[in-house]
């Protein structure tokens, strides 16, 4: 018996079988490239963290292809610590904790939720290396604070976004944003923490003052809230172990 084309059952035949045929071959894709894509996020996260740490003109010369070499150059995964939201430090693996996919999940637990922080060294000193995420006005943001030997003041900061606004939000990323917060105390003289507050009035540059972005407000805003939010458990744990 001849096919029917000009048929309803046809068409819907030919449209399952379709569906089936391209799931197949995107299933069959996604997985060909999983390992590829874990491996070019462990080099993405690898990067930022050392952009965080290292002045401008070196890090503008890391890429994918020196990455790792220069990661194990300063940073030591076997010191880094995993801290509960208490800021005290328990077991863990710090460098698979994705705070990302802890902060989208509504139902995690405040108390279940892990906080890494990557311990480096360069010329001579010891770094600490703070990641954070948040929200900006269309989609997350997220970065790296890096605070110096004191464990109180910030020598080194990157930021990232997905969607700002070109020229305004998304202005976050670049130097003159981040040198803004370069000097910055997060613990005053006692050790108590000291939240940032960003302005767009200019009065900052003064102490947990941070001048924002023209035009991006909502942004900054995000910035200062995941700042405080994520340095909050880490200013603990600087606070217990200052000389």
């Amino acid at each position: 018996m001849a096919l029917n084309k000009e048929s309803n059952a046809y068409t819907f035949g030919f449209a399952i079988a379709l569906v089936i045929v391209v799931g197949t071959i995107l299933a069959s894709l996604s997985l060909g490239l999983k390992d590829k894509q874990e491996k070019n996020g462990v080099v993405k996260k690898k990067m930022d963290i050392l952009k965080a740490m290292l002045p401008m003109e070196e890090a503008n010369k890391i890429d994918r292809s020196n990455a790792e070499e220069n990661f194990n150059k300063y940073v030591d995964l076997k010191n880094a610590l995993v801290l509960d939201m208490n800021g005290k430090p328990v077991e863990g693996n710090a460098f698979d904790i994705d705070i990302k996919k802890d902060y989208k999940n509504k139902t995690l637990k405040e108390s279940d939720k892990k906080f890494p922080l990557f311990v480096a060294q360069k010329d001579g000193k010891k770094l600490y290396v703070i990641p954070i995420i948040g929200k900006g006005l269309w989609g997350p943001i997220w970065g790296n604070l890096c605070i110096g030997e004191d464990m109180r003041t910030v020598v080194g900061a990157s930021f990232g976004h997905q969607g700002e606004t070109p020229g305004l939000g998304a202005e976050i990323t670049q130097q003159f944003f981040i040198d803004r917060w370069i000097g910055e105390t997060i613990l005053d003289e006692n050790g108590d923490f000291t939240p940032f507050e960003i302005v767009k009035d200019g009065s900052g540059p003064k102490p947990q003052k941070v001048d924002g972005i023209t035009g991006g407000t909502i942004t900054s805003k995000g910035v200062e809230e995941m700042a405080n939010r994520g340095l909050s458990v880490y200013a603990t744990y600087f606070k217990s172990n200052m000389q």
